[in-house]
Formats: C-alpha cells, sequence, structure tokens
C-alpha cells in the first residue's frame, strides 16, 4: 500500500479577509468563486482545493493568492487572470511568471495608503512585470496627502 503525502495536487489560497484584498484592491471574493468555478470546468475537482484565507499580509499588492505546494504568489489579480492560473498552473504545473507577486522583502509587505485608503501612487510596487510603479490612472489609488505623518502604513 502507498502512502499518500498529499491529499490534493494542489492548493491555492485566496485572499478573501480585511477591507483591501475584498473591497478596494480588487473583489477577491468573486476571484475565488472564478477559481472553484474553473477549477470544475477544468476537470480538476477533488484534485485542486481552492480555499479563502486570512489575510496574507501582502495588502495593496491584492488581490493575492499563494498557490502550494509550489509556494507561487500571485498579485493584482483579476477575474481575466484566472482561467489563466487555472490552465496554466493547477493544471499543467507551470507558474505564470506575468502574473506571479515578487515581495521586496520577506515578511509582511503593505502598500503606504491615503487618508482614502488608496494606495499611493507612484509607490515601486515591483511585484509584476507588467505592474512596476502604481500608475495614475490605477482606479484604486491616489495621491500622498498634504501630511506625510497621516499616511496609513
Amino acid at each position: 500500500m502507498s502512502e499518500l503525502t498529499n491529499p490534493f495536487i494542489r492548493h491555492v489560497f485566496v485572499c478573501t479577509t480585511g477591507s483591501y484584498c475584498p473591497q478596494l484592491d480588487g473583489n477577491s471574493l468573486e476571484i475565488h468563486k472564478a477559481f472553484k468555478e474553473q477549477v470544475v470546468r477544468a476537470g480538476l475537482k477533488g484534485k485542486v482545493r481552492v480555499n479563502k484565507s486570512g489575510c496574507l499580509d501582502q495588502c495593496g499588492h491584492g488581490p493575492s493568492v499563494v498557490v502550494y505546494p509550489e509556494g507561487v504568489w500571485y498579485s493584482h489579480l483579476s477575474l481575466e487572470d484566472v482561467p489563466v492560473i487555472v490552465e496554466e498552473h493547477l493544471a499543467s504545473g507551470r507558474p505564470v511568471e506575468r502574473l506571479r507577486y515578487h515581495p521586496p522583502k520577506p515578511g509582511g509587505n503593505k502598500m503606504r495608503r491615503n487618508l482614502k485608503d488608496q494606495r499611493i501612487v507612484g509607490q515601486i510596487d515591483g511585484c509584476r512585470a507588467d505592474w512596476p510603479t502604481i500608475p495614475h490612472d490605477d482606479p484604486h489609488s491616489g495621491p500622498a496627502d498634504e501630511d506625510p505623518l497621516k499616511i496609513v502604513p
């Protein structure tokens, strides 16, 4: 009899806690739902588990997802990214490089926010190749407040 070490080939955790990932930086609740639906469509039900997670401590880079056992993190996800990750990573085992999160340092990496809880425009994001800085036209971002002491870290 062989020993089962992992009941699933991959485990997906979608940050759905707090106000940033699920509300201010996108809609991680819809992304979670889309992952569950796409996993079923791809015939991966019972092989890939999709769960809501608590805060992944990467606020401002979300919606965020981490896939185990590889430990691959994704950031700034949209609903359009979900089928790509399911097909390329979850089904075929190839992480989607252009969507990967590359944190600037180990541990928590929270973006600075202004008093309106918007990510401050112009911050170096560095997470995704296609998202090097927080752009001025980002719908989830805004200018820094006049008083830099009031910026929420």
